[in-house]
């Protein structure tokens, strides 16, 4: 899977843009929805490979998936034992993490939670916040999406810049 990164990227000063199909797309909102029951936060780890400042996404795995009690509390917690499940698969897969998601009650804004506890601490993450549990309509520039630059400081993108960082047409 590929796809073309228009120079409207570029120009937005987006340095990573993230492609998903858009069927995936829909059915990862789908699965958010389901998954948090309108009630709580859910997330998930975005598989695929990075290159060329492309991040294309071939797999996902949800944060329950890896830790049953990861929504217990409420919000995404995630513990060793489900990073140690999440790097094994990568390895299987030969695939790597291009970037996490997981869902807000509210507005689509990084807590400080989020902001001390990256799901990836690796300068380059990219993590993608969902408002309103996902409900529909979900909207590109509505997303939180950041940029982990390492010693908890992020670059946050919102807006027409959100929505350059995400593709999520026919990828081709």
């Amino acid at each position: 899977m590929s796809c073309s990164i228009p120079t409207t990227t570029q120009e937005c000063g987006v340095a990573d843009q993230l492609c998903i199909e858009r069927s995936v797309w829909l059915d990862l909102m789908t699965e958010l929805r389901r998954r948090g029951a309108g009630v709580h936060e859910s997330g998930a780890f975005l598989l695929g490979r990075i290159h060329a400042g492309r991040r294309d996404v071939e797999s996902i795995v949800f944060y329950d998936d890896l830790d049953p009690n990861a929504y217990a509390t409420g919000v995404c917690v995630l513990y060793a034992d489900a990073f140690d499940r999440l790097w094994e698969m990568c390895r299987q897969r030969g695939l790597d993490v291009v970037a996490d998601i997981h869902t807000h009650l509210g507005a689509s804004f990084q807590s400080d939670a989020d902001r001390t506890n990256p799901m990836v601490a690796m300068p380059g993450h990219v993590a993608l916040i969902v408002e309103r549990f996902a409900r529909d309509p979900v909207w590109r520039h509505r997303l939180g999406v950041y940029r982990y630059e390492g010693a908890h400081r992020w670059t946050g993108f919102d807006g027409m810049k959100a929505r350059a960082m995400i593709k999520s047409g026919t990828i081709a």
